[in-house]
């Protein structure tokens, strides 16, 4: 038997996006780099079930579609021959996008399931998505271990009485190679990188421009690159209009090497962040040595380093604008502590190795597979 084959296998299910649907997001993202490190943690990993079972507008017959597919998947996975997986893992399991596949097979198999960045909402227990909130809940008590990442999920689980299972996993990127020492130079070189829609992220730009007012007030010497696009782009441009000869619209940039690049040659990632859910942007900024500065916030004291907090307060723009000039002060040592802080807690090496001492655990190699793997 080969070294892969004594690997523990490992079924891996994203409800909400499979990691290889063709459209780009945040969940997409993550769910690969969580396949990437759980295959660096030692599992052979085997994406079972490509069901998503998103449903954005608490429908019924949505819900009931969805229910019907996924008792089919089920049927389908328990039926294929060859060896069984040793273990269930799903990423992300919410009220818009439960986990309907996973804790009928681990039951059907007995085997143990897992979720990565479980979330329970007891207040959508009543109203159009109390089916699929119950179906998440009911998934989460299942399971034999909650491998949570963001703050704001975890008071509901240990209300739930669930603390016992649950461990942290910081969020994680590829950090890549450690970027070359930046050169100093004025004028000071900021760079932003969203998408540009109406909601959370327009209010997020808005902030930025009322401290780029607030900046001015201290410091005129600064440039500002945006990589972004979308349905908002012209409210944005609006928004940094005052500041037309120094900020440059990048549009959208597809490809990750091009996006590192405009890190490393950055001097501060200025991203305010407003209700941001685990904010990979801080957190590919660290990797490229950018410092970020971004207000305070859950999702943001998770991930950035301490070298760059306290935080400005929400909303405050003259706060913001102080933190930019404080961080160009010492550009060099906070681009060395951010990059060894991504490193340390926040890498795939670091995710691995969290994820080995959870989940091997779990794993009984003696147990007979009725399958005959």
């Amino acid at each position: 038997m080969s070294a892969q084959q004594q690997r523990p296998r490992l079924a891996f299910h994203a409800p909400m996006k499979p990691p290889d649907h063709p459209t780009p997001s945040g969940d997409r993202q993550i769910a690969r780099l969580t396949m990437r490190a759980l295959t660096e943690a030692g599992f052979e990993v085997t994406l079972s079930s490509r069901l998503r079972s998103l449903d954005m507008t608490g429908d019924a017959a949505v819900q009931n579609s969805l229910q019907r597919e996924a008792d089919a998947e089920v049927e389908r996975i328990l039926a294929t021959p060859g060896p069984r997986p040793q273990l269930w893992f799903t990423y992300h399991c919410y009220w818009k996008a439960p986990d309907l596949v996973g804790p009928a097979v681990a039951r059907g198999l007995g085997i143990p399931y897992v979720i990565s960045e479980p979330s329970l909402s007891p207040r959508r227990h009543e109203g159009p998505w109390a089916r699929f909130a119950e179906a998440a809940a009911a998934a989460i008590r299942q399971a034999d271990c909650l491998l949570w990442t963001t703050q704001r999920d975890r008071p509901a689980l240990e209300a739930a009485g669930l603390t016992r299972r649950m461990i942290e996993l910081p969020a994680f990127i590829d950090t890549g190679a450690a970027p070359l020492p930046r050169a100093a130079g004025t004028p000071l070189r900021l760079l932003a990188v969203a998408m540009m829609r109406e909601g959370d992220k327009l209010e997020s730009y808005c902030r930025l421009g009322a401290a780029l007012a607030a900046l001015d007030a201290i410091t005129p010497a600064w440039r500002l690159d945006v990589i972004g696009d979308g349905p908002a782009r012209g409210e944005v441009a609006a928004l940094l209009a005052p500041f037309a000869e120094r900020v440059t619209l990048l549009g959208i940039r597809d490809d990750p090497v091009e996006i590192r690049a405009a890190m490393e040659g950055a001097d501060l990632l200025v991203w305010p962040g407003v209700a941001e859910g685990v904010g990979l942007v801080w957190l590919e900024a660290q990797a490229a040595g950018l410092p970020p500065i971004a207000e305070d916030g859950p999702a943001a004291r998770a991930v950035i380093a301490p070298e760059m907090q306290p935080l400005p307060p929400p909303g405050d723009a003259a706060a913001f604008a102080k933190a930019i000039h404080r961080a160009s002060a010492r550009r060099a040592a906070r681009s060395e502590a951010v990059r060894r802080h991504a490193e340390a807690r926040h890498s795939l090496d670091a995710a691995a190795t969290r994820l080995r001492a959870a989940l091997m655990p779990l794993i009984a190699p003696s147990t007979p597979d009725p399958k005959g793997g």
